[in-house]
């Protein structure tokens, strides 16, 4: 197996008759998700999806991948195929046709209709866009496209055959192989098994799920839990929570609102777009006069009521938080509702989650999550799946995407136990070239972290984070003093103010003339650099403030000449 290491070195140029691939996202994280194909001097890249922010991101909106070692070659780009509509597959590309604006799309109905609202919000211009289904085929410069129906936690998802000069690779997008799925349309396996028949070079397979054994549950399971749901609250009224893209799960509650003589609200601006372009399209059934405004709704008693909102993964800013908290216009939690979060936990959000969860529970609702019923089931395969592709497709290589490192991991040993011979793990930036029909690590481009942050993109670096999370956790402490130059004495100060620690400036007295022996020490020395006195306040105060008070905030020290 190979391994990437971060010793790795910028790939020698690409030989010819080789298939590059560079994920710039995806790999050892879940969500980002980005992969650049390179075949004689040209690109094709698979999705273009977001990440979202952590707890140690503060004031991060979205993190995107970076562009930066394709940046000078975007002329180069044939195409942009979106495997599914998912924010993390389609959520970067406005940020992508910024940089060039023409690069044509390829996709299914509803995944391009679900960017095309995206990109108005973004004031683009549609570019030249390609709607494909399952069966059909299609060539961009060196690269021909086939493919293949998937089926996921979002409808007309697809899976992409590249063949190029160098072989032919399969990337499952996410995926998983639910027999019973509520639109009828399976993972083709007909067509795994005729493509490995052909001979798949590389095999790229969703990893998310493999550490969980077995088979996933399938999505109809969810209906009677919901209808049971619906029984127990029938005085109350009923607030489900799920992604604005999870278009099976709201047909569901919408199936058990009518079967329960309710009515139906959405909440949240994504889950009001995203359901009209479904309905739109057919791919959400609503029947006629199910559908009210919100506000409409609260003149209904409360068994009359359903509302379906953003928010389940504890966004601070989603309808939810905003239920939570009782600060939303018009959605007031009362005692006794019943909200049912039917999603699954995106890791790095549980405590933003719980933060929720506790926040309805305190104003007396019951809150329904995956943890006490099953109200979600994933999107993703599971282990058992994974051994039955590998199995049907009998890759020469795999190169697990999508996941975590322990995900991607797990989903190696899976690919070596059907006797995958060559496994090759990579990270987000290391280079995999395909070559003579075997894949092997090439070297690494540089691939960061990219932050949006309001109207600003990629302005935020690591060190601006650091210094966010010093201020949020660790508090700010100013110190002014003003110094006579010519004398190389303190004439005034220091004045000490703090916000987020020890904000009674009383509590600095003490501090206050080691700093002016620091300072006059220095200037009898022959220090009269403002920066070089400042750094002896932060010394002094720093020490003192780590000893006494065993915190570390940040530190801003202020020098005036008079």
């Amino acid at each position: 197996m190979s391994h990437p290491h971060p010793e790795l070195s910028a790939p020698h140029d690409l030989p010819e008759g080789g298939l590059r691939i560079t994920p710039l996202g995806g790999l050892g994280e879940v969500g980002r998700n980005m992969t650049v194909f390179e075949y004689d001097g040209r690109l094709l890249i698979v999705d273009c999806g977001v990440l979202f922010p952590e707890d140690h991101h503060p004031g991060v909106d979205l993190i995107l991948p970076d562009f930066e070692s394709i940046r000078d070659r975007l002329d180069q780009v044939e195409a942009l195929v979106l495997t599914h509509g998912h924010e993390d597959h389609i959520g970067a590309t406005p940020y992508l046709l910024r940089e060039r604006g023409d690069i044509p799309l390829v996709g299914s109905e509803l995944t391009l209709a679900l960017l095309g609202s995206k990109l108005r919000e973004h004031r683009l211009r549609e570019t030249v866009h390609h709607v494909v289904k399952e069966g059909d085929t299609i060539t961009f410069g060196p690269f021909d496209l086939e493919f293949v129906a998937v089926n996921h936690s979002i409808p007309d998802a697809l899976a992409v055959a590249i063949r190029t000069g160098a072989g032919l690779v399969l990337h499952t997008g996410d995926f998983k192989m639910d027999q019973l799925p509520l639109d009828g349309r399976i993972t083709d396996l007909n067509a795994f098994a005729r493509l490995g028949d052909e001979g798949v070079d590389l095999f790229m397979t969703d990893s998310t799920n493999a550490e969980v054994p077995g088979f996933t549950t399938t999505e109809k399971s969810i209906g009677p839990v919901l209808d049971s749901v619906f029984h127990k609250s029938r005085d109350q009224r009923i607030i489900v929570a799920c992604f604005a893209s999870h278009i099976h799960r709201v047909q569901q509650v919408l199936d058990a609102a009518v079967a329960h003589g309710r009515k139906v609200a959405y909440v949240g601006r994504s889950m009001v777009r995203n359901m009209a372009i479904a309905k739109e399209l057919g791919y959400l059934k609503v029947p006629p006069g199910v559908i009210v405004d919100a506000k409409e709704l609260a003149d209904l008693a409360p068994h009359k009521q359903v509302l379906i909102s953003t928010g389940s993964q504890g966004e601070p800013l989603s309808a939810l938080s905003r239920i939570a908290q009782r600060n939303h216009n018009f959605v007031h939690i009362e005692e006794g509702d019943t909200v049912v979060l039917a999603s699954s936990l995106i890791p790095g959000n549980e405590n933003a989650v719980y933060r929720v969860i506790n926040g309805l529970a305190r104003w007396g609702a019951n809150v329904v999550h995956k943890g006490n019923a099953l109200v979600h089931v994933s999107g993703h395969a599971s282990a058992g799946e994974l051994l039955y592709c590998y199995n049907i497709v009998k890759p020469k290589n795999v190169l697990p995407i999508h996941g975590e490192i322990r995900h991607m991991r797990a989903n190696a040993a899976l690919a070596r136990e059907t006797g995958v011979e060559n496994v090759v793990i990579a990270e987000d930036g290391v280079v995999v070239d395909l070559i003579d029909g075997k894949a092997e690590i090439a070297g690494k481009v540089p691939c960061g972290y990219v932050f949006v942050d309001g109207t600003s993109v990629g302005d935020i670096t690591e060190s601006s984070l650091k210094d966010r999370r010093i201020l949020g956790e660790e508090g700010f402490i100013s110190v002014i003093v003003v110094v006579d130059s010519q004398s190389g004495k303190v004439v005034s100060g220091p004045e000490i103010h703090a916000r987020g620690f020890a904000e009674d400036d009383s509590t600095f007295d003490a501090i206050k003339k080691p700093i002016i022996d620091a300072l006059d020490k220095a200037m009898a020395e022959g220090v009269n650099d403002s920066h070089q006195l400042q750094q002896s306040i932060r010394r002094v105060i720093g020490r003192w403030v780590s000893n006494k008070h065993r915190r570390r905030p940040m530190i801003v020290p202020v020098v005036i000449e008079a």
